[in-house]
């Protein structure tokens, strides 16, 4: 299960919160995954078949804090382990553009995430950490800056940063979040430049 996090609302599309559900978007047009549905608090996509593998999408609709409610309904239905969850934000501490990937640990302050962790109950979550940077006014508040919109150029370069996190999904898939993780944090990943 891949899930993207972020806010409903035209309003916050090309936030920098969003970059979660940006990416999920990419994947279900990448995939051909059709259009989703409204299910478990959530924009919701049917498994569609990647690297040999049954993998859903999903985009909690609950606003970023509650995320966690939407994750842990459809993992209860699914029948989804947390390890076998992937799940997709945006991280202020990472330069634009650049990716991370994790195996576990705690939110780093990422309140969907921490939602997330508190509702399946462990922070044995997979996650792929999607670079936003930090805000270039100093002293500039982290939650008005992650509800700001990217700059024209940094949506000029939103297409490769897609691509690349498609690529570190496919990864996860296909050879597993440990081996995943050497390839997509190392220098040479997908830099933008």
């Amino acid at each position: 299960m891949i899930v993207g996090l972020g806010n409903p609302g035209p309003q916050y599309v090309w936030t920098r919160h969003n970059a979660g559900w940006l990416v999920v978007d990419h994947l279900a047009r990448a995939w051909g995954a059709g259009s989703p549905k409204d299910r478990f608090k959530s924009l919701f996509w049917d498994p569609a078949c990647v690297e040999g593998e049954a993998c859903c999408l999903m985009k909690p609709t609950t606003y970023m804090n509650l995320s966690g409610l939407a994750v842990a309904e459809a993992a209860r239905y699914f029948k989804v382990p947390p390890e076998m969850i992937m799940v997709i934000y945006d991280d202020v501490a990472l330069p634009f553009g650049r990716l991370r990937m994790r195996d576990r640990g705690s939110a780093g302050g990422q309140k969907g995430m921490a939602s997330v962790i508190a509702s399946l109950g462990t922070c044995e979550v997979p996650r792929l950490r999607i670079g936003v940077g930090s805000p270039e006014v100093p002293g500039m508040d982290l939650a008005k800056w992650v509800l700001s919109c990217l700059s024209e150029k940094e949506i000029g370069s939103w297409p490769f940063v897609a691509r690349c996190a498609e690529d570190a999904i496919g990864l996860w898939i296909k050879l597993g979040v440990e081996k995943a993780m050497c390839r997509v944090n190392s220098k040479d990943f997908c830099h933008l430049g």
